[in-house]
């Protein structure tokens, strides 16, 4: 099979059939197959099921149930599948249009890239169809902040954030990949040094339905980027600084209500320890919840851990001021480095610890019965 096109999809259902229209006319020729990985909470799958029946090319759905990792891990799922070395990506609402995927392939066709980006910043390119322009200044400083953390992996890259893209499936570990949201190709191209190559295309306006984007893309966006640069610790520790400073400000609130400021503080303290859980939860290790067993045990075990280490670290304190003579601020300050770093291996070894082995299966390029078979032209 010469293409197989990755499509994931979340209530697209309007623009399903305009967009297999438009692939099937530029690809006339070619052997190719188109997946959608869909995690639809409407009629988008019935309406792809519909589709299918009527296109003349192999089309096939996987529905996911539960959504894990977003659009980046449906695009994962969908390299599973893809019966063809070459995967293209895009998404289901034509804002990215099918008439370029020609072109893509064909500057991939010169043996010289593993990804050919389709990018929206370079000449021949534009970003008219974003929706207005704090999504397109948003976009260029995401694109600028991205590629200053990654100078050298996204050299020759110039839009790291486009979610049209063809790529050697080959040349991806597609094991290693750990996505979170929208912007799957900066995790492949974060983890691996591969060959880049680009070519123009203009960002069209959607054909139907409303966008996606929402604040809590941005943050996972912001997630993602920090782990893929720094590592777990590093937003472990940006969570743990934010803590901080929302305790320092609830227990200055508090005071200014009357209260007293050991009453205020324990209050502060509680209630940064249960949103800094939530952080971490849907944030720092969210991959790792699936397999660590029940939320409630996770927080009651976080909860109970981080009121003991506040209740030891105190009283160290005092010790080191006392006793040691050594200045309170800089004490402070050694108590709070030595917790941070217990405080992270307790979670990471303890708190999200796998409760089960986890049993790799391979993904069969043949859809389960209860999905979508793949269309044969021409079978009854």
């Amino acid at each position: 099979m010469d293409l197989s096109i990755i499509v994931p999809t979340f209530n697209e259902g309007p623009n399903v059939d305009e967009l297999l229209r438009r692939i099937g006319a530029q690809l006339a020729g070619h052997d190719f197959e188109v997946i959608f990985v869909d995690d639809s909470t409407d009629d988008t799958p019935a309406i792809i099921v519909a589709a299918a029946a009527a296109a003349d090319f192999p089309v096939r759905l996987l529905h996911r149930e539960v959504a894990t990792a977003g659009l980046g891990g449906a695009v994962v799922e969908g390299f599973h599948l893809a019966a063809s070395r070459w995967c293209l990506v895009m998404d289901g609402d034509l804002q990215h249009p099918p008439e370029d995927i020609p072109r893509l392939l064909e500057r991939a066709a010169a043996g010289d890239a593993d990804v050919v980006v389709a990018s929206r910043y370079i000449s021949g390119g534009d970003s008219k169809g974003l929706a207005n322009s704090t999504r397109t200044g948003v976009s260029r400083v995401s694109t600028l902040l991205t590629k200053s953390m990654f100078p050298r992996k996204l050299h020759g890259c110039s839009d790291p954030m486009t979610g049209f893209f063809l790529v050697d499936r080959e040349a991806v570990d597609i094991d290693a990949l750990r996505p979170r949201g929208f912007k799957i190709l900066l995790e492949i191209l974060a983890r691996r040094q591969l060959r880049i190559a680009e070519v123009p295309f203009a960002f069209a306006a959607r054909f139907a339905g409303a966008s996606k984007a929402s604040f809590r893309q941005g943050i996972r966006f912001l997630t993602q980027l920090t782990l893929l640069r720094f590592g777990r610790m590093s937003a472990f520790a940006l969570v743990g600084g934010a803590g901080a400073i929302a305790n320092l400000i609830i227990m200055w609130g508090l005071i200014r209500l009357g209260l007293d400021y050991v009453v205020a503080a324990i209050i502060a303290s509680e209630l940064t320890i249960i949103g800094n859980f939530l952080l971490l939860e849907y944030l720092v290790f969210a991959d790792m919840r699936a397999e660590s067993g029940r939320m409630r045990t996770r927080f009651l075990t976080s909860f109970a851990f981080n009121n003991a280490e506040a209740v030891i670290r105190i009283p160290v304190l005092w010790v080191l001021v006392e006793s040691a003579h050594i200045p309170s601020v800089l004490a402070a300050g050694l108590t709070l480095v030595a917790a941070f770093v217990v405080r992270f291996v307790f979670h990471a070894l303890v708190v999200y610890a796998p409760r089960k082995a986890r049993v790799e299966t391979p993904v069969p390029v043949e859809p389960a019965p209860s999905r979508l078979p793949l269309k044969i032209p021409g079978e009854q």
